[in-house]
């Protein structure tokens, strides 16, 4: 991480766990900031949905192309991220790296001036990159947790019944997306109360070998996934194969074997339950911390053969595409 002079932009890193609301909280700040950086606002993810690195050559390839710059074919990695330095110089730029592993996988996206603002997602600090200002998410406190859930499921509910509010929330580790989850659970139900989502909540086990930080996200995922009829849990579960883990309802529709139609209703109501973060044009996007638990439930209920055929499927439909 050497080697480059000039002065750095600032980088700003929003660290948490998985499903503490810190990529919400980086497109938030970034919606907030967009008039301050009037070149754009440039997002892409370091990790893949199944858990890897993404390649630097394929981020700044992603990153070029927003920037309507030319990628040379056959460049190397080290090239096109100095394509992308270059394309942001003397530019107001706010560049948002989602779910980076590390602080190699940061800086060779760092541009050299000054003027633009890096904001980093991560787990934990970006060692090695210097002036970093770090804003690190814990649990909500319990108002906010409160809020939160009265966001999603109406705020009546929670008027009606604070204590059980306050309760669950807690059960939930002041988890943003476990609160979404019941939330949008409860919003889907109107007849039911918070009591009646917090009594099936705290009776479902934690599985023995999930560490005690996931367990409040993985309970309320299991939760709401088994209350999804059969045709849209089989659904959910090859969104794990979905490219970068964005689909529209051409991609769902072509992984299922089902219409156009049927998956597009689907899609919107796993949005509504804070399965899927909708995106523009119509594309969802799995959020990241569900992409493990989505890919564990694909691996332990789907035959392979299953799986390769919906994944031939997209390929073809793919290539009808182009």
């Amino acid at each position: 991480m050497a080697g480059r002079k000039g002065s750095r932009p600032r980088v700003l890193l929003i660290a948490g766990k998985p499903g503490s609301g810190r990529s919400a909280l980086a497109a938030e700040l970034a919606g907030q900031l967009t008039a301050d950086y009037p070149d754009g606002v440039l997002n892409a993810r370091l990790t893949t949905p199944g858990g890897d690195p993404v390649p630097a050559g394929e981020t700044a390839r992603q990153l070029l192309g927003a920037l309507g710059v030319p990628a040379p074919a056959g460049a190397a990695d080290d090239d096109l991220t100095e394509l992308v330095r270059e394309a942001v110089a003397g530019r107001r730029v706010l560049l948002v790296l989602d779910d980076a592993a590390d602080a190699a996988q940061v800086d060779p996206f760092l541009p050299d001036v000054s003027r633009s603002l890096v904001v980093a997602v991560s787990t934990g600090p970006l060692t090695g990159i210097p002036d970093v200002r770090p804003c690190t998410l814990g649990g909500l406190d319990t108002g906010s947790a409160v809020e939160l859930l009265g966001h999603f499921a109406g705020a009546v509910r929670i008027t009606v019944d604070p204590r059980t509010a306050e309760a669950l929330s807690e059960e939930c580790g002041g988890q943003p997306a476990a609160l979404v989850l019941l939330g949008g659970w409860l919003a889907a139900r109107p007849k039911l109360s918070v009591a009646d989502v917090a009594q099936q909540f705290r009776n479902l086990p934690d599985e023995a070998d999930e560490p005690a930080a996931a367990r409040p996200l993985a309970r309320a995922f299991r939760f709401v996934y088994g209350s999804l009829p059969q045709p849209a849990a089989r659904i959910l579960r090859l969104l794990a194969l979905a490219p970068a883990g964005l689909a529209d309802a051409h991609t769902a529709s072509a992984l299922a074997g089902c219409s156009v139609s049927a998956a597009r209703s689907t899609l919107e109501d796993f949005a509504g339950l804070g399965l899927l973060r909708p995106c523009q044009d119509g594309q969802f996007e799995v959020p990241g911390c569900l992409a493990p638990l989505l890919r564990a439930l694909l691996e332990a209920q789907d035959r392979p053969g299953e799986v390769q055929l919906a994944r031939a499927r997209l390929l073809e439909r793919r290539s009808e595409e182009h």
